[in-house]
């Protein structure tokens, strides 16, 4: 089965009240968040230059790669070091659970700094409290390509490139859209083979990146 990168649900609207991508996958996850940035204004929102309507974010997703960020929330202790990781558990639109990560689109205009907080607080809660640096960098950068085979993570829908970075949160973490929970793992259990079947397009390896970029894996 296909797997894809995850978009929010129509219904679901941001803050600001502008609705999400309607072209959504088997959860927020992931990636892809809902702003169909960069295009004409979709009706009722003249006010962002950047919102594509529903068949512009078909089009641009034939012809252009899209930019996504993805986020590994993790706690660590008084040194520094990853004591757990947190992974979002979804249902698909069939009623499969699976398991992913933060991930969405940078919206035209935004920062990634910026891109990074929004998909936070949208997947985790306004009290997560992510502890982001003033210039984040990302551990790795991930290509997500319509046709299997040619990396490690597949969306069938676009090309997609996310830039992957490892965050700590150190506050309360209550799910949003359409999150079930926050699972936090041991990054033992995170890494595991137990978990690679349950993770969307895979982010097992990007997980594993992860882990390893702040030497968690032993």
């Amino acid at each position: 089965m296909a797997v894809r990168t995850p978009d929010p649900d129509p219904n679901e609207r941001d803050d600001d009240g502008a609705e999400r991508d309607p072209l959504r996958g088997y959860g927020r996850a992931g990636h892809p968040d809902g702003d169909g940035s960069f295009g004409s204004p979709a009706p009722g929102n003249a006010g962002n230059p950047g919102w594509l309507t529903e068949i512009e974010l078909t089009e641009a997703r034939r012809r252009l790669p899209i930019l996504y960020v993805e986020a590994v929330p993790v706690r660590t202790d008084g040194m520094g070091a990853v004591t757990h990781v947190g992974v979002l558990l979804r249902s698909t639109p069939m009623g499969e659970m699976t398991r992913t990560i933060v991930s969405g689109r940078v919206r035209y205009g935004e920062t990634v700094r910026d891109a990074l907080f929004r998909h936070l607080e949208n997947d985790l809660g306004p009290m997560a409290f992510p502890l982001l640096p003033p210039q984040p960098v990302p551990f790795t950068v991930a290509e997500y390509f319509p046709m299997p085979g040619l990396s490690a993570y597949h969306d069938e829908r676009q090309h997609a490139v996310s830039l992957a970075f490892v965050v700590p949160v150190t506050g309360t973490c209550e799910p949003r859209q359409d999150a079930l929970e926050v699972t936090w793992m041991s990054p033992e259990e995170a890494a595991s083979d137990a978990l690679a079947a349950e993770m969307e397009g895979g982010r097992l390896t990007l997980l594993r990146l992860a882990l390893a970029s702040v030497g968690a894996l032993r």
